[in-house]
């Protein structure tokens, strides 16, 4: 599984010119689903996620997680993060799950990432053509692969 986590100030998904999910200070995760994600990956990137320091404390420094500052997960499935530049001038998206595999994972992330955190997040709509409105703070964008583990 790739994610690629921006803290915000605030983001918005909307599909069809309708608002259908926001939140105001926390993380917009864009979440890109493989055929050989299983529970181990769901795991180890929620607990990363929901403890990793990327939000300033008094001092300025980065030394709070989202659950110390009482911020907002937005999650939103994008399979173009698994995309493979290696050929030609169009992305082959070969290494992305299918629906059928992917919602499962999906879903189960999402539980996953509300039981430590301790509160419902947000979420896009999978397969959904969306558009993502956000004011991202810092700028602070970090990306992780539970295949690599950097």
């Amino acid at each position: 599984m790739r994610l690629v986590i921006q803290r915000v100030e605030q983001a918005e998904v909307h599909i069809k010119s309708q608002l259908f999910s926001s939140i105001k200070k926390g993380l917009l995760i864009f979440s890109g689903i493989e055929e050989e994600d299983n529970d181990e990956d769901i795991q180890w990137l929620a607990s990363k996620v929901c403890n990793m320091r990327l939000f300033s404390d008094e001092e300025g420094k980065m030394n709070l997680d989202v659950k110390q500052v009482n911020g907002n997960i937005l999650l939103v499935s994008q399979f173009t993060l698994l995309a493979s530049t290696k050929k030609g001038n169009r992305p082959s998206f070969i290494k992305a799950a299918r629906p059928e595999k992917a919602i499962p994972i999906y879903k189960k992330f999402i539980k996953t990432l509300e039981l430590m955190l301790e509160k419902s997040i947000q979420t896009g709509e999978f397969g959904a053509d969306m558009q993502i409105k956000l004011i991202n703070d810092g700028p602070v964008t970090i990306i992780m692969d539970s295949k690599v583990r950097e």
